[in-house]
């Protein structure tokens, strides 16, 4: 067993880590829905000047419609399947890939302190993501299964 296993193990059931793994999906959750709110409602997320490179961008996003909308009820959706416990690591898996969108977006265009909180939700999500390790191991392995399966044939 791994030092970072036996970690796991060690804190898997302790209630203060419960509890905050718990506190970490609900503020995750609660990140999304302003924002998915506001995109699916059909509105402009910021009210900066197209001048603005920032402005620019969101107001690109905002003319394509449809697609607008889709990211919208696509954070709607991963907010909610993070708050049922049945579905929070997918919902941890859904969430990644946004997350690291925003991420590099919000760095890559230079935004003010938005880098340092979208940067702590990364980092909640991977933590939700190796709260539920024994989850992730088993479809780690079961791709490599496929992919050694595949690369015999």
């Amino acid at each position: 067993m791994s030092l970072f296993e036996q970690l796991h193990n060690k804190i898997y059931n302790k209630k203060f880590y419960v509890f905050f793994t718990w506190f970490t999906r609900v503020l995750l959750a609660i990140a999304f829905l302003p924002s998915g709110f506001i995109k699916i409602m059909g509105k402009r997320f910021t009210t900066i000047s197209v001048e603005d490179p920032v402005g620019f961008f969101f107001e690109a996003m905002y003319q394509t419609g449809w697609y607008w909308n889709f990211l919208g009820l696509t954070q709607l959706i991963v907010a909610g399947l993070l708050l049922i416990p049945r579905t929070t690591f997918f919902a941890s898996l859904l969430y990644l890939p946004i997350i690291i969108n925003i991420f590099f977006m919000v760095t890559s265009m230079h935004f003010t302190g938005t880098p340092v909180v979208t940067g702590l939700m990364l980092l909640a999500n991977i933590y939700l993501i190796l709260w539920d390790y024994e989850k992730l191991k088993r479809i780690v392995y079961i791709i490599f299964q496929k992919a050694s399966v595949m690369s015999s044939i």
